[in-house]
């Protein structure tokens, strides 16, 4: 048990979550077994719809597009301020 928490420690994980060999050789190996159709690649599907995260990384720059720089500034501002306020009270 204590060893399968020490490996779950070392092995590196990449972006989308899979888990990759910790040592360079080990991970050339894998590349290399993926590649050559030998092994399959595990890929963890994250249960997001596709389109919808395209849509989620297009949204915060067609709002802020839309915002007026005077309201833009109004947003900072609130922000700055919360972000004061939680300063002062750590």
């Amino acid at each position: 048990m204590l060893l399968a928490k020490y490996l779950e420690y070392i092995m590196p994980i990449d972006p989308q979550g899979q888990k990759r060999p910790a040592d360079s050789i080990g991970n050339t190996v894998k590349t290399m077994q993926i590649a050559a159709g030998k092994a399959k690649e595990e890929i963890v599907d994250d249960g997001k719809d596709p389109a919808a995260k395209e849509l989620g990384k297009k949204g915060g720059k067609a709002r802020a597009e839309k915002l007026t720089p005077e309201r833009r500034s109004e947003i900072a501002r609130k922000a700055a301020k919360a972000r004061w306020v939680k300063r002062q009270n750590n």
